[in-house]
């Protein structure tokens, strides 16, 4: 007999009674236990999830403290172990997995562009109630693993170059099967997903967006790319990021208001005279510069600013020309990209240096010319 087999359902109630007080990271941290992959003691009537191991673990250490510790790497988790010596004891344990079903991957996919289409008619919903809710009609799931495929959903649609949740950040480790079900789903529902991603492109009512003074994200939201293999590729004709680049008026509406941003922060820093020296150069001068808006540092000197502008979240994909890649590369460090996002609910933006080498930069369409020998 294994000695986490000794442990008495007392003892287990009193580990789980200290997971509770400590909460799940410091109870894990305090005791030496990592977290549980696949095993839980689930409460039914609080929907509680407690680490099947480290419940074990503490339990015994607690029943007999004067025998060595049993700690993690002393015994091994999972069905034959402790999973049946606490069914043995009358709890709940549930075994979570990782592979989901095709069925358990479409109710999931409900939930989540239900969600989408809320954001995009600017309805509130409560994320831990749909959560709850989602779980009652899975296999046995935690919270943690349904806001993970949430977030392995934003991964597959981030790849495709189209609007995702902005509360759930693309992960990196959507499964295959996920990837295909995103795309047979957006096919079979595209007539009504296409209308909540071109909702999504709505402008704000009021031209005149207040400016926040944490409306500003002074870094970039990744580090590098994201991505799932071999890239999925959206159905139809829908380029998110072409449609912010073609929607005149949503670019103009984020130009004004960086236009706006740029004034009041040379004000704030004491340089009002500055300020008036802001110029909408697209919007004077035209497109074809490389850039939209000439601004000022503080001493003075010359600022290019190119605005990137869209309704979806901080990781949705913009088109970047040519010519405005030449210009980040020729200004060098006096040139700015200003992204700014969820525009028409509360504009933010991040701002990224020239020569733009931070970003991920990827070729979508080439200008074909023939060799001189043709001609």
């Amino acid at each position: 007999m294994g000695e986490e087999q000794q442990v008495e359902r007392e003892f287990v109630e009193r580990a789980i009674e200290e997971f509770r007080r400590l909460g799940r990271t410091e109870f894990l941290s305090t005791y030496g236990f990592g977290k549980a992959r696949e095993y839980f003691i689930h409460v039914p009537e609080s929907d509680e999830w407690f680490d099947s191991k480290a419940i074990i673990g503490v339990a015994y250490n607690l029943q007999f403290p004067d025998r060595v510790p049993l700690a993690s790497g002393s015994f091994s988790g999972g069905e034959a172990t402790v999973a049946a010596r606490l069914r043995e004891l009358g709890f709940r344990v549930i075994a979570t997995g990782e592979d989901w079903t095709a069925d358990d991957v479409q109710l999931l996919l409900d939930d989540y562009f239900e969600m989408l289409h809320f954001e995009s008619e600017g309805t509130a919903y409560n994320k831990a109630a749909r959560n709850r809710a989602l779980r009652a009609r899975l296999s046995p799931r935690t919270q943690g693993s349904v806001e993970r495929k949430h977030q392995n959903v934003s991964s597959v649609l981030h790849e495709m170059g189209l609007p995702f949740i902005s509360g759930y950040k693309p992960s990196s480790n959507a499964q295959k099967l996920l990837g295909d079900e995103v795309v047979a789903y957006l096919n079979a529902h595209w007539s009504g997903l296409e209308k909540i991603f071109e909702a999504l492109e709505r402008l704000p009512r009021e031209s005149s967006t207040p400016i926040g003074k944490d409306s500003v994200v002074v870094a970039t939201p990744v580090s590098g790319p994201i991505r799932l293999g071999a890239r999925q590729r959206a159905p139809r004709k829908f380029d998110f990021a072409a449609r912010d680049e073609r929607n005149r008026s949503l670019g103009k509406g984020g130009e004004e208001w960086v236009v706006r941003y740029e004034r009041e922060r040379l004000i704030r820093a004491g340089r009002a005279d500055l300020a008036e020296a802001v110029e909408w150069v697209s919007e004077t001068m035209g497109d074809g510069a490389g850039f939209d808006i000439r601004s000022k540092e503080t001493d003075g000197s010359d600022l290019f600013i190119e605005v990137k502008t869209t309704n979806g979240g901080p990781l949705t994909a913009f088109v970047l020309t040519a010519c405005e890649l030449e210009c980040a590369h020729e200004y060098g460090s006096r040139f700015r990209l200003y992204r700014v996002f969820d525009f028409s609910n509360q504009p933010h933006l991040f701002i990224v240096p020239g020569p733009l080498k931070s970003l991920s930069l990827e070729p979508s369409e080439y200008r074909v010319g023939f060799p001189a020998a043709l001609q």
